[in-house]
């Protein structure tokens, strides 16, 4: 059975990384590059304003000519952000991912912020789902 969106954050961990709207992309990109993560929430007072992608950053800094230490993340940012609850299935997030051709998607439960699920994680998890049905299946009809 695919894991839970519960447990997919569970074992990554439920640490979030973000910036407020009025910080530099730079600071957003610098965070990025130290944590090895492709975007950061933007939080506003603990409320969610955005989020800021390095395909953001490409697109309207890089692209647009403008710099990285003058733009403001809410210049930039993707907003409104779509989110999920912390019920929702692995498939559901992943279809709602292809849809929005978005890769991350923050998740609440009752109004709180838990975590970010990444595209990589839940892919992760559908593979490790697909390959133990795959042993299953071989130790059924005896090839294992």
């Amino acid at each position: 059975m695919i894991e839970s969106i519960a447990s997919i954050l569970k074992k990554q961990g439920h640490g979030v990384y973000s910036v407020a709207p009025g910080d530099t992309v730079h600071e957003a990109v610098s965070m990025m590059s130290a944590n090895g993560i492709a975007a950061v929430l933007v939080l506003d007072d603990k409320r969610l304003a955005g989020i800021v992608s390095a395909k953001d950053y490409g697109n309207r800094v890089v692209l647009q000519g403008r710099t990285a230490r003058e733009t403001r993340v809410h210049e930039v940012m993707t907003s409104p952000v779509l989110t999920v609850a912390l019920e929702a299935t692995v498939m559901e997030c992943l279809a709602i991912m292809d849809h929005h051709k978005i890769r991350h998607l923050p998740v609440y439960s009752n109004g709180e912020l838990l975590g970010v699920v990444s595209m990589g994680a839940l892919t992760s998890a559908v593979i490790a789902d697909q390959a133990f049905k795959i042993d299953q299946l071989m130790a059924y009809v005896g090839y294992k």
